[in-house]
């Protein structure tokens, strides 16, 4: 059969593309290989019925951990379907590195029959997680992508607030030099007066004078 979809476009494109798929793929390499090329992040903030599948709120994830369990059961997958999940991805784990495809459905299907678990029910649970799974990723991706415009919007506004604050620093400043200018112009038009009866006259004026201060001497100390 030409033309079979990767896992990449299988139900509405929730499970992940490895690297080096082939159209000959199937089921019994679920669970198995290294995963070497995930879904950039962007792609999951695009809406998906997956968001919505979730009965109850999930668990935040803590410090980028995430409680499976706590997910599977928001998403309404039951414990006993968890349990046959579980328990093949166990048996999966369990079988010889190199063991052949062909071999591994046989040995896999036999035990499951032995064990009285209808495979379509293990197939339901799993598309079950995987889909409480891709909800859990776009709906925190959506916090996210709502929390990085939210804290984008706080930094424009306050570095307009510091642009603002440093525009009052410099007219401040500005303020204060023509301050300066100005006084110290006064103080010359004024001690030309004070020049024309000289300084020592000045002296002890200020000397002898109870609303005077000597610049040169100390400051008063502060009253207790």
């Amino acid at each position: 059969m030409t033309g079979k979809k990767g896992w990449g476009t299988t139900v509405a494109g929730w499970f992940i593309e490895r690297d080096g798929e082939t159209e000959q793929a199937d089921a019994t390499e679920v669970g198995t290989g290294e995963l070497d090329v995930a879904p950039a992040l962007d792609s999951y903030t695009a809406p998906s019925p997956t968001q919505g599948v979730f009965q109850t709120a999930p668990p935040p994830a803590a410090g980028g951990q995430v409680d499976f369990e706590a997910v599977f059961e928001a998403a309404g997958v039951g414990e006993e379907a968890r349990q046959r999940v579980a328990k093949t991805v166990e048996l999966l784990r369990s079988l010889p590195a190199g063991t052949d495809a062909a071999v591994k459905k046989q040995i896999v299907e036999a035990s499951l029959k032995a064990f009285g678990v209808p495979i379509e029910q293990i197939i339901e649970a799993g598309v079950e997680e995987i889909q409480a799974l891709d909800g859990y990723i776009r709906n925190g991706a959506a916090d996210s992508e709502k929390l990085m415009q939210e804290s984008d919007a706080r930094i424009k506004h306050y570095e307009e607030e510091i642009k603002n604050i440093r525009n009052v620093m410099q007219q401040s400043v500005a303020e204060l030099q023509s301050v300066v200018k100005v006084c110290n112009d006064k103080k010359l038009e004024v001690q030309q007066v004070l020049e024309f009866f000289g300084q020592d006259r000045v002296a002890r004026v200020v000397k002898e004078s109870p609303k005077l201060h000597d610049p040169s001497s100390p400051p008063d100390a502060p009253a207790s």
